[in-house]
């Protein structure tokens, strides 16, 4: 394995391990949420939220550690954090202790992303970006594919607490191969000095209509369908299916659909990565998604067949994947060409506020709508974006590809 292959494997897996408590908590809390001591369903959104929300003023700090400390020390302490916030939430069962947990969990989460962007810039050229940046996400969503499977499945089985325990157990494992597998690596001398020379105006319109778009991929599937997932499924989800005298439940049909897409993305987002590093346009590319996704997310509001539902879910993940990994590309694309940190630092921002609005803003819509209307307005936005992005090619051409 060479050196960059090995970097960007060992910050992704690491990574992996430590999502596997916010995964499970997407899937089970809008089924279990009494079971966690919640008394509201506003609280789920809330919960879901704080994390990304707490990580928008974080997000330019962790930016400015990795410019003064090793990524292993960031690393280290991402970790560190991730398994007392997954212990925390079998044995917690009040809000605003959930609440503080949550937000610890998105400092962790802001030291793990930042740091696995700025590692694939740092190792990658205009040839390879694309790949090694589908391969980060695809290894790192290994993590999401356990804990969304795995936590759906044993929860319906056994309980909350063992799950979390379990999950942090995995987590304690890990911290002393942190040592073996993160670089020690910051910024050189010679780094920053690159980084001077490239402070040209980095906030540009066209960076502008990346951030736009990192906004509404976090938005639609890092928020509003993960955390929407099992309700939509337990909707249409009528007659409950057995295997083997076990019941399935709709926790773990949610878990399996959004493990199917993990279980793929580490070997169809590279696929994707270099089919993007190939193209000529990745503007054409990204139009797929916005114009495909918000289309069926519009049909998806009105599906209430399982069968049928399922089939279309499985779509919207191919979709999703794509989304993710030309959303990235796209965004690591463009801070090579000027200052990495802050067009990163910018973007992983940009991913947070979008998927802390998507669950806050589609359970709040519960309160008062239907869960059709989520995924309504949901399509609408992406097709929205689509047309902006037509609009904004015509007027001002697209740098680079």
């Amino acid at each position: 394995m060479s050196a960059t292959k090995r970097r960007v494997v060992g910050i992704a897996l690491i990574t992996a391990v430590a999502v596997l408590g916010d995964a499970m908590l997407f899937i089970v809390l809008p089924l279990y949420w009494q079971d966690f001591g919640l008394t509201a369903i506003w609280q789920i959104g809330i919960l879901l939220s704080i994390n990304r929300f707490i990580r928008l003023p974080i997000n330019p700090l962790v930016g400015l550690f990795y410019k003064h400390f090793q990524m292993r020390t960031g690393v280290f302490i991402a970790i560190v954090l991730a398994v007392i916030t997954t212990a925390s939430y079998g044995f917690l069962h009040q809000f605003w202790l959930l609440l503080f947990m949550r937000a610890l969990w998105g400092v962790a989460w802001s030291l793990l992303r930042l740091g696995g962007f700025l590692t694939v810039i740092d190792v990658t050229e205009d040839h390879n970006r694309g790949q090694y940046v589908g391969l980060y996400n695809g290894l790192w969503g290994i993590g999401g594919l356990i804990g969304m499977l795995a936590g759906g499945i044993l929860v319906d089985q056994t309980s909350i607490p063992f799950v979390t325990t379990l999950f942090a157990v995995i987590g304690l494992f890990m911290i002393p191969i942190v040592w073996y597998l993160v670089p020690v690596a910051k910024n050189t001398e010679d780094e920053q000095n690159k980084q001077e020379e490239k402070k040209v105006k980095w906030f540009s319109s066209y960076v502008q209509m990346v951030l736009l778009t990192g906004i509404a991929m976090g938005f639609i599937v890092f928020g509003l369908f993960a955390s929407t997932l099992s309700p939509l499924i337990e909707r249409a989800y009528v007659n409950e299916w057995t295997l083997s005298q076990v019941t399935i439940g709709a926790a773990t049909l949610a878990g399996i659909v959004q493990a199917i897409r993990w279980s793929w993305d580490p070997f169809l987002a590279p696929l994707l990565g270099r089919i993007l590093d190939k193209s000529t346009s990745l503007l054409k590319i990204l139009l797929i998604p916005l114009f495909g996704g918000g289309i069926l997310f519009i049909a998806l509001g009105s599906i209430r067949t399982i069968v049928l539902l399922l089939a279309a879910l499985l779509i919207f993940q191919l979709i999703s994947t794509m989304f993710v990994t030309t959303t990235d590309t796209i965004a690591t694309s463009a801070a090579s060409q000027t200052d990495s940190v802050k067009v990163m630092t910018a973007h992983t921002v940009a991913v947070d506020i979008g998927a802390a609005l998507g669950p806050l803003a589609s359970f709040i819509i519960l309160e008062f709508y239907s869960l059709s209307a989520v995924y309504y307005v949901a399509g609408f936005l992406l097709i929205l974006l689509g047309i902006g992005w037509i609009v904004f090619h015509s007027r001002i051409p697209v740098p680079g590809k």
